[in-house]
């Protein structure tokens, strides 16, 4: 499994810790430095069920600046799912972490022990 973190984050950081704990064979992605294509945000959204605004952090700086909040300029349907997938992919600060790619091909955004534990049983 691959876990996308940002260090400075308490909730990844408590992933990793409780991952270590369990003993999981996982690999770490910084993904603020080594930034997701636009393609492997597409396949991460479809790993989770999810669409783009779902995993947006909508309070960054970066959003505020985007007017992400502006539902007119950027739709929350399938007309607006690439631009939001390019943002994220241009401004990754925006993408919600942490991000787990379970084994089985699926993945959670493991908030909450309880999510890393779910992506720790498939």
């Amino acid at each position: 499994m691959e876990i996308w973190i940002n260090p400075a984050c308490s909730k990844c950081r408590s992933a990793l810790t409780l991952l270590d704990a369990e003993g999981a064979d996982y690999t770490v992605r910084r993904y603020l430095d080594d930034v997701p294509s636009e393609d492997e945000i597409r396949d991460v959204l479809d790993r989770l069920g999810l669409e783009p605004w779902d995993i947006t952090r909508t309070q960054e700086q970066d959003a505020k600046d985007l007017g992400l909040k502006d539902r007119e300029a950027w739709p929350r349907d399938a007309s607006g799912r690439d631009r939001w997938i390019k943002a994220l992919a241009d401004h990754p600060k925006l993408i919600q972490r942490p991000i787990i790619t379970a084994d089985d091909g699926t993945a959670v955004v493991a908030r909450t022990g309880e999510a890393v534990r779910d992506a720790l049983s498939r």
